[in-house]
């Protein structure tokens, strides 16, 4: 396989190799510990789980990557790279031991936040800082195949991290702090990993730094402002961006409604309870990865906009269908379908953006473009939050759901038409 073969030259390059441990042991603490705050939230025994604090706990995962993130690359250009990496973790290696504590203690909620979105803002530098650092390890006739296997090897990573928090959980008997502890160890392996590299590798090379850290602030907040306007100008990105954004949001009310379900509904006890979840999470990645075989020929067959309005209309008839049922088996059948509907408009708004933006505003729209998908997604949790019984059971969401899908349709099918 081409893949196999293109991973094993770049694993004969020693630094390669070195960046993608440190990568590999991040992004398996992530996993581990994002897991841990999901169960903790979602399904500790002592804990009276709502939609609020699923709500809360999407926004402290999510929020950091789309609010920090524009900014990141200031401060990475300026800091050598090594040290992020370094420093990095050993202080979420730290911060995850405090969420452990809390974990135990009688702390209020907004203490255990804090420090949750302390671990998950500092991440925001770490990962973009492997990927600035990856040209300095790796050629440049390679360096495409690098970023593309790096990544997807970190997102393995992660879910195995996932895997071993819920495999440490059931020989811990339960204990979300143990899970933490993990990921904190975890954190730690990355930290001394990066130790073997020298300082100086990754860069950045100090005579290329802004002089001022306020002048580089001030020219990303202007870069952001520019890709804006540049965005208003192209009509179909701007267009797409907004389907998907609403598309966003329709499937994270639903995400929040199926973790209620799963809490309450469909279960009797945490362990049950996590166990459907688990189903639901592989069901859509399921659909993922379905979106991700079809949709390069539903492209080309239909058109971008096509595609986007094949997928929103199907999602307006099989939501209700599926979804006012609220019995398990067919809301996993959803579950399965909104991963490929979701997935499927992204890739075709991905082509969109690519190939209506100009190269230069490309990463300033991509910025926005991962602004508005996290955002949309904690506003949906929160909107779901105030809409939600306790038990999960609410017509009233699928149908509000129902028609975003429905509107979006007719709105991509008239623009379908005028392309």
């Amino acid at each position: 396989m081409s893949v196999v073969r293109d991973l094993r030259v770049l694993l004969r390059l020693r630094n390669f190799r070195r960046l993608l441990a440190v990568r590999l042991l991040s992004q398996c603490a992530d996993g581990v510990y994002q897991v841990a705050l999901a169960t903790y939230v979602v399904f500790s025994p002592e804990k009276e789980t709502s939609a609020a604090a699923i709500a809360s706990a999407m926004a402290v995962l999510l929020l950091p990557y789309s609010l920090v993130g524009p900014f990141a690359g200031v401060l990475l250009d300026r800091w050598q790279r090594r040290q992020v990496f370094l420093y990095g973790n050993l202080l979420r290696a730290l911060l995850a031991g405090g969420t452990a504590v809390l974990m135990l203690a009688s702390v209020p909620d907004w203490l255990f936040y804090a420090s949750a979105l302390s671990v998950t803002a500092v991440n925001r530098f770490v990962l973009a800082g492997l990927s600035a650092a990856l040209p300095r390890v790796v050629d440049a006739e390679r360096l495409v195949i690098a970023n593309s296997l790096s990544p997807t090897a970190g997102t393995l990573a992660a879910t195995l991290g996932g895997g071993l928090a819920f495999g440490v959980r059931l020989v811990a008997d339960d204990s979300d702090a143990a899970v933490v502890l993990l990921g904190a160890v975890l954190y730690l392996c990355s930290a001394l990993a990066s130790l073997r590299m020298s300082r100086e590798l990754l860069g950045p090379d100090p005579e290329l730094l802004q002089p001022r850290l306020s002048a580089a602030l001030a020219s990303t907040a202007r870069g952001l402002m520019s890709g804006l306007r540049h965005l208003a100008e192209r009509r179909a990105a701007a267009r797409a961006l907004s389907a998907v954004t609403v598309m966003r949001f329709c499937y994270g009310a639903l995400f929040v409604t199926v973790l209620m379900l799963s809490r309450y509904a469909w279960s009797t006890t945490e362990s049950q309870g996590l166990a459907v979840l688990g189903l639901a999470v592989a069901a859509s990645g399921a659909g993922f990865f379905a979106a991700a075989v079809l949709s390069p020929w539903a492209v080309g067959r239909f058109g971008a906009f096509g595609w986007m309005t094949v997928c929103t209309g199907s999602a307006a008839v099989l939501t209700p269908a599926l979804g006012l049922t609220f019995a398990r088996t067919p809301f996993l059948v959803a579950a399965f379908v909104l991963g490929l509907i979701t997935q499927g408009a992204k890739i075709a708004t991905d082509t969109v953006v690519q190939t209506s933006v100009d190269d230069a505003y490309r990463g300033r729209v991509f910025s926005l473009y991962d602004v508005l998908f996290n955002v949309a997604f904690v506003g949906a949790a929160g909107v779901a939050a105030a809409m939600l019984p306790p038990d999960g059971r609410s017509p009233t969401i699928v149908l509000l759901v129902t028609l975003l899908y429905a509107l979006l349709a007719l709105a991509l099918a008239r623009t379908t038409r005028k392309g």
